[in-house]
């Protein structure tokens, strides 16, 4: 299954980022969004920024997730 996650931009240099996914930090590409700027969500797939998204959006997917999870004995982030 592929599945791409909700991230928020903290960083951003040229073609690269710095993003938040829940508590975990990780570099992406953001080739595909190059309007993107820090402070604005992202879906992150395979380490790229693949399309923006709204905070409430972002927001709402990982309540999903985390349900998800929970339902499986899993943590969310």
């Amino acid at each position: 299954m592929c599945l791409a996650l909700p991230a928020k931009i903290d960083e951003k240099n040229g073609d690269d980022a710095w993003v938040s996914l829940g508590e975990t930090r990780m570099k992406v590409n953001l080739v595909m969004t190059p309007e993107a700027e820090a402070g604005d969500w992202v879906l992150v797939h395979a380490g790229f920024a693949i399309q923006q998204v709204t905070e409430e959006v972002a927001k709402e997917t990982w309540q999903i997730f985390s349900a998800m999870t929970a339902e499986e004995g899993g943590s969310g982030p």
